[in-house]
Order: C-alpha cells, then structure tokens, then sequence
C-alpha cells in the first residue's frame, strides 16, 4: 500500500486527523504542538499521526492535500488546513461551527476559554 492508500485511510478511519510533527503527547514541533493543544484543550478526540516516523506520510501528506506545511487538520474527511488556519478558526468560533455541522463531540466551555485568553 502506498503513502496516499495509507493517509486516504487514515482519514476514512477517524472523524479527526491531525497529522504532525511528534504526537499529541510529545509534539516536536511549535506549530504542531498548538494545533495539538487546541484539540486537546477542547476535549477533541482526535488520531494523530507522527510525519517524522515515515518519510513517505510526511512528502505523502504535502502531496495528497497540496498543502506546503505539517500540521494538518482533517475533520470527517476534510481537509481544514493548518497552524494559522485552525488558530484563526479557534478565536473565531468557525471551529466550533465545524464540529457541530459534522458531529464531532468538544467542549464549548474549553473553546470559550480560548477566546477568552486571546481576546
């Protein structure tokens, strides 16, 4: 199976993606690790997947989304984009919006919380 079978699947698998730099325990990179805070403040449940484990996911991913930059974020299939993006959607409130139009379970009072703080 090549690198886009494996990310496609990854992504029909699990209603979120994040695919990063490190896990969501360990990131290994800034961008990733707030993108990773975000999600985990929110109570996101999310697969994560290390790029720096496999050369092939990490070219494999710029390539499948024609997206430059790792993280990314796919929620139920689609790709939202990344660091910039998804902090942009956070402070907004489109995120929230995203997972109430797909279903996906967070926490309102987390997400508040991070408006809040960043107001």
């Amino acid at each position: 199976m090549g690198a886009k079978e494996n990310i496609q699947g990854t992504i029909d698998g699990h209603d979120v993606v994040l695919f990063m730099k490190g896990t969501k325990m360990m990131p290994q990179c800034g961008f990733s690790s707030r993108v990773a805070g975000v999600l985990n403040f929110m109570g996101v449940e999310y697969q994560d997947v290390n790029v720096l484990a496999d050369p092939e996911i990490r070219q494999g991913i710029k390539d499948f989304s024609d997206w430059p930059t790792i993280p990314q974020l796919y929620v139920k299939g689609e790709f939202v984009g990344g660091c910039d993006i998804v902090t942009e959607m956070t402070l907004s409130g489109e995120l929230d919006q995203l997972f109430e139009s797909k279903g996906v379970t967070y926490n309102k009072d987390a997400a508040e919380k991070i408006r809040e703080a960043n107001a």
